[in-house]
């Protein structure tokens, strides 16, 4: 490790020096940001302005997140949510690039199942709640359904597009060289496309995020969304924030490995 800081020059020690700086102001302002709207959020609700009742504040949140622990419900509903939601991606995901694989490899395939794709794509998905409480019940299988539902044509267009971009002259020069399809695909489409793999992975989180709620929303009897639903129903908005900053802690939270994912490819390719 020495060795390396030795061979730094001086103004690559500065760069590093001045890009970890800017990497704290940037976490700097953001909690402070955050401080800040909590703040305001706060006030307006404690001088009047705003009734607490209809737009809950922090307190009222912390307070009613803390009753959820101490009743011993709130690790069992996040709990649900987290694995149907996580249950969904990984499918959506595995499916999705295996799907676009198959279209990238047959021409045929991809012309003559590409107009349903984007019709599915179009389609919005909560018109098929009905028919998916028919198919599935009123268990975690449906809401698992739905999410897989919500982002496995994502994940296809994403993929498929990323695969089709691959550069031609390069395609090219590998057939000349006699390889094989199997070849091209895994020497040069495959290596291409992780920049896109991850960007697809960052939507996908967020798709899988509104597909598992959305079911939820349906069908449910536990979960993040059963929270957010019965709150509406009774009227306990502060449940309805409550479960609405969990979600967007968990969201977040699963962003952040997608993100250090992205940074341990990037470190790997770069050797």
């Amino acid at each position: 490790m020495k060795k390396k800081l030795l061979t730094c020059s001086n103004e690559h020690m500065v760069f590093l020096k001045r890009r970890r700086q800017r990497t704290i102001l940037v976490w700097a302002l953001r909690i402070g940001l955050l401080a800040l709207l909590l703040g305001v959020w706060e006030l307006v609700t404690r001088l009047g302005w705003a009734d607490p009742f209809l737009t809950s504040s922090p307190s009222r949140i912390g307070n009613t997140i803390a009753s959820l622990y101490r009743d011993g419900s709130l690790f069992y509903h996040i709990g649900i949510t987290l694995a149907e939601t996580l249950v969904g991606f990984v499918v959506a995901v595995v499916l999705g690039c295996g799907i676009a694989l198959a279209l990238w490899w047959s021409d045929l395939l991809r012309e003559v199942l590409e107009p349903y794709i984007v019709v599915l794509n179009a389609l919005p998905k909560i018109a098929l709640g009905p028919l998916i409480i028919i198919w599935f019940g009123t268990g975690s299988t449906a809401i698992v359904f739905m999410t897989v539902l919500v982002g496995i044509i994502v994940c296809i267009l994403h993929m498929l597009s990323a695969f089709i971009a691959t550069d031609k002259n390069k395609i090219l020069l590998l057939r000349s060289m006699g390889a094989t399809k199997w070849q091209i695909l895994r020497k040069l489409v495959i290596p291409s496309s992780l920049a896109s793999f991850i960007s697809m992975l960052k939507v996908a989180v967020g798709m899988a995020w509104i597909g598992s709620i959305m079911g939820e929303y349906i069908v449910s009897r536990a979960g993040l969304g059963y929270l957010i639903v019965y709150g509406g129903q009774v009227f306990k908005l502060d449940l309805v924030m409550s479960s609405t900053c969990i979600l967007c802690l968990l969201a977040a939270g699963m962003y952040f490995l997608v993100a250090l994912l992205e940074k341990a490819i990037v470190k790997n390719t770069d050797r």
